[in-house]
This record gives structure tokens, C-alpha cells and sequence, in this order.
């Protein structure tokens, strides 16, 4: 697998972080555990800070259906190298406990799918995070709370959508979605809605939002074709950016250690994390040149067949 630096260099020169930073300069990536004392929730999240002393932009990274807060690592090292603050969370009751140990991985995961508890929790989860960064020793000095990102995969897609303002069928169920303190989201297997029409579904949605799938992103619980993915982004009006990675499953994303086969392998990794910077750091760190290769389609980190499409990101 590719490391975090090798994958910034596979970023075109003018995107790459403006100061090198040495080997070693970053903390060790830090496993926390949280608790939700309302909801009798002990959440494990992993923290990766970046060099330096000052606060800096943060990413909540939520995985897929049964993953862990050691998946997605490839992005998470990436932003930490380029300079943001990254936590990942593992969501109990939708992550690597459904799997495990199971006779059957696939009516294990279709019945925690089709559970609307275990949606809901996933959202609190969030909620409760971004209650408690104020209050965190472990972030005092560190974080820039203007500037609070979520990315995701599949389920942790779905979770983005919905954390920036993507209806729920039937209501909000007493959330507040919006939240009004994520600012952009990367949804890497984005979903299409369910149960409402695209354009009302994302209608709220004003955050910008990265989309990154893959022409063989098929959903094997729902159903999901490759092509449905793009709808998310088709139907929000709001400033963002869609890749479509050749060959590129819906396995291809996550990075989840000990799931094996393509749930581990590397191939997208880098374009992935490149995609995620360019964009992160057009927006927030104000890189026009981030802004140029978006616009351009990524030339020097796309490959053949991979499509790019932007709209609104200046």
C-alpha cells in the first residue's frame, strides 16, 4: 500500500503542501474513546493531528457499512501530511461487529441496512462529535472550528449527504440538518435518495460536496448501479465536483484492514486523496492552483478513462 507521502506525490507539483514536512514530524495517530453519556454510546474514534502548533482545518472521516475508524487510513494520512486535522469515527452496531465472526456476512449486513435505529445513530454520532470538539483537551490550540469537513464512504456517504442537509424520509427526526457547523463533505459511493424525489431530497443541501465513484460502484445490499451515483450530485444545486475512476468498485474506497479483497487494495487510493486535497484546499486554504487543476480535470493525477466534471468552484 502506498504511503500518505507517496500518495501527495502523485498530486501535480503546484498542489503539494507549500512546506516539506520531515519524517516524524506529525504525532502518531491516537486511539481515542468518546462517550455519549445521554445515549450510553462509547464511540471509538482515532485522531491524527498535523505538524505544527496552531489550529487547523478539521475532516470527520466516517466508513462504510462495517467499518472501523482504521479504514479510509490512505485519506486520513494524506490531509494530516498536507496540514489538516483529521478524526476518524467508528460507528458501534453498523461497524466490523456485523462481520466478524458471522456465518453469513450478507444477511448480517442487509439486516443492519435496512434498520432505521442504527441510521439514526450514525447521525447522533456525528452530532455528538461536533458537541464535544470545544470541550477536548486533546484538540486544545489545534482545531479551526470555522472550518469542519465530513467524508465518508457508502454508508459514511449516505451519512454526509445527510449530515449537510440531505431529507430524511418522514422528517429529521429532531436533528438539526443542516448543521450548520460542516462547511463541505466528500462522498466517496455517494447514494442516490430513497423514498423522495432527487431535487427535493437535496434541496437544502448548500455545502459544497467532492463526489468520487467508480464505473464499477455497484451496491450489492440496495442494488445501487454505477451510474446512480452520479445522481447526488446532478440534483444539488450548490458548488462541487464529481470523479468517475475507470474500473474503480465500490470495495475500491474503503481501505479497511483485515476485510480483504478489494476492500484493501490500493490501486485508487492516491487519486483519491489527491482529489480530496485539491478540493479541500481550493476551498479553504484558498489555492487557486487547486482550483485551476479541478477545473481542468486533474491532469498528472487522473489516469485514462477517469472523468472529471466541476461545477461553481470558481
Amino acid at each position: 500500500m502506498r504511503t500518505p507521502r507517496r500518495a501527495l506525490l502523485a498530486l501535480p507539483a503546484a498542489l503539494l503542501p507549500a512546506r516539506s514536512r520531515p519524517a516524524g514530524a506529525r504525532p502518531a495517530p491516537r486511539a481515542l474513546s468518546w462517550t455519549d453519556a445521554a445515549r450510553g454510546r462509547d464511540l471509538p474514534l482515532l485522531l491524527r493531528l498535523p505538524g505544527g502548533t496552531g489550529p487547523a482545518p478539521l475532516v470527520l472521516v466516517s466508513p462504510g457499512l462495517g467499518g472501523t475508524r482504521h479504514g479510509l487510513a490512505y485519506l486520513g494520512e494524506a490531509l494530516a501530511e498536507a496540514g489538516f486535522l483529521v478524526l476518524h469515527l467508528q460507528h458501534p452496531g453498523t461497524d466490523d461487529g456485523l462481520w466478524r465472526g458471522a456465518a453469513d456476512r450478507r444477511l448480517a449486513f442487509a439486516a443492519a441496512a435496512s434498520d432505521a435505529g442504527r441510521a439514526l445513530d450514525r447521525l447522533r454520532d456525528v452530532a455528538f462529535v461536533l458537541d464535544e470538539l470545544p470541550r477536548r483537551t486533546e484538540l486544545a490550540g489545534r482545531l479551526d472550528a470555522a472550518r469542519i469537513a465530513i467524508a465518508g464512504h457508502s454508508y459514511g456517504a449516505w451519512l454526509v449527504q445527510h449530515m449537510l442537509g440531505q431529507r430524511l424520509p418522514g422528517g429529521d427526526r429532531g436533528l438539526a440538518l443542516p448543521d450548520p457547523r460542516l462547511g463541505a463533505g466528500i462522498a466517496l459511493s455517494p447514494m442516490p435518495a430513497e423514498g423522495l424525489p432527487q431535487r427535493l431530497a437535496f434541496a437544502r443541501v448548500t455545502a459544497p460536496i467532492l463526489h468520487v465513484t467508480g464505473t464499477e460502484d455497484r451496491g450489492w445490499i440496495g442494488g445501487t448501479l454505477p451510474g446512480d451515483r452520479r445522481q447526488p450530485f446532478d440534483a444539488i444545486a450548490a458548488p462541487g465536483a464529481l470523479a468517475i475512476l475507470e474500473g474503480a468498485a465500490h470495495g475500491s474506497f474503503a481501505g479497511e484492514p483485515g476485510a480483504g479483497g478489494r476492500w484493501e487494495e490500493a490501486g485508487f487510493h492516491p487519486r483519491v486523496a489527491g482529489l480530496a486535497l485539491a478540493f479541500l484546499r481550493g476551498l479553504w486554504l484558498g489555492d487557486a492552483a487547486a482550483r485551476r487543476a479541478l477545473r481542468a480535470g486533474m491532469p498528472g493525477l487522473l489516469e485514462a478513462g477517469d472523468r472529471l466534471e466541476s461545477k461553481g468552484l470558481g
